[in-house]
């Protein structure tokens, strides 16, 4: 077969099982998929996409912990002026200004996005685990420095899932903090489909949402660790592995995504499930989606949703089912609750009441309308949070 490299960039995938038809093959073109996996798999290394390293599986009991104190680094808005409270257990910090013994120059930063930095103790043991990104570089560097956050204490970060305002500040954080990230710091993601090039397809505004870099990712040094399966994180969190759908919640595919690798981008199609190596746009099924937790010592769990596009419920009773723990003292993160109706917002509000965790912090894609629900229906679980707030969960009693 004769291939002209001089023209044709894109990889054109025949419909035929096992057959495909690349045009200008070589290190930095794109790959297709069925047919094509092989010469995928000999390329792989020359695209910078070594397979993952697999995650530590979750076996055994899950770490009890002494103190989990999560910091939203970036949610959708702030509130300067919010008071702090102490209640049973839990201490509630609110960021106010970057003022300090300075004149105000900046503050923090409020963007479409979400990323919380999460320190936890066991006895003696402090642990650090970074979990998403937000949706650019000039945010998260600007609150990491504001809050005081010292990168090189990470002992792991987690990215929930494939969206560009869970991953946008990646590059820029990991080029910020360039030598001063512990070597090999392994990033935990929830299967291939992360790295797929990405369209999003959804309401309002249409058009490119981005590709993680593995590259830069190589560059940084990180491990890349497929965490599939409900893994340890940093030896004191756990992920839950692939979220099943076992309630009523609907998946809404507000993106798409392009199989193949273009330039050293995007996702390997021998990587993905056999359903979604398809050519074109395939609808996101957010297979690779991942909640993180931390077992508070006689309180309970701590689930980390970051965005419940698999369903907010299914992601506490998957964290649940993993852990063997049932009692479940919070959920925070985004419940991806704005696009429903009240009906499905009332159906949520019913199930959480079931499982009844001591609080409910919504964050990022909540939505206000399941917000001003919960305050009506859940008064006494519901907090707000806000960039840069602080929330220390304390196994003792205050």
């Amino acid at each position: 077969m004769h291939v002209d490299r001089s023209n044709t960039r894109f990889c054109r995938c025949n419909s035929a099982p096992r057959q495909f038809l690349c045009d200008a093959v070589d290190r930095r073109e794109l790959i297709c998929g069925g047919g094509a996996a092989l010469v995928a798999g000999l390329l792989a290394g020359l695209l910078g996409g070594a397979s993952p390293a697999s995650a530590e599986k979750l076996t055994g009991e899950v770490p009890e912990l002494d103190r989990v104190t999560v910091r939203v680094l970036i949610d959708s808005y702030q509130f300067a002026v919010a008071p702090g409270r102490k209640i049973d257990g839990l201490d509630i910090q609110h960021f106010g200004w970057g003022i300090g013994d300075h004149p105000p120059a900046r503050t923090l930063i409020s963007e479409f996005g979400l990323s919380m930095h999460v320190e936890t103790q066991r006895g003696s043991e402090t642990r650090n685990t970074l979990i998403d990104f937000g949706f650019t570089p000039e945010a998260l560097n600007n609150n990491i420095e504001l809050v005081g956050l010292n990168p090189g204490v990470l002992d792991a970060l987690v990215l929930s899932h494939g969206h560009y305002d869970h991953f946008g500040g990646l590059v820029g954080f990991l080029q910020r903090t360039s030598g001063r990230l512990k070597p090999k710091l392994p990033l935990y993601v929830g299967g291939e489909d992360c790295f797929c090039a990405r369209e999003w397809t959804g309401p309002p505004v249409q058009g490119d949402f981005g590709v993680l870099d593995r590259r830069a990712l190589e560059k940084a040094d990180l491990v890349v660790t497929d965490s599939v399966g409900p893994s340890l994180v940093g030896e004191h969190g756990f992920t839950s592995g692939r979220i099943s759908q076992s309630s009523f919640e609907k998946l809404l595919s507000p993106s798409a995504m392009t199989i193949g690798i273009e330039n050293g981008l995007g996702c390997f199609p021998e990587r993905l499930a056999e359903e979604d190596r398809k050519p074109g746009l395939v609808p996101d099924q957010f297979r690779h989606e991942l909640a993180t937790a931390f077992n508070l010592k006689g309180r309970g769990l701590i689930v980390l949703t970051s965005c419940s596009h698999r369903g907010l419920i299914n992601t506490i009773k998957q964290a649940q089912a993993v852990s063997g723990v049932d009692k479940v003292h919070a959920v925070i993160g985004g419940f991806h609750l704005a696009p429903y109706q009240p009906d499905y917002l009332r159906q949520t509000i019913a199930a959480l009441r079931e499982i009844d965790p001591t609080y409910v912090v919504p964050l990022h894609c909540s939505g206000e309308p399941f917000t001003d629900l919960a305050k009506a229906e859940l008064p006494m679980k519901l907090l707000r949070a806000y960039t840069g707030t602080r929330l220390v969960f304390d196994s003792r009693s205050s």
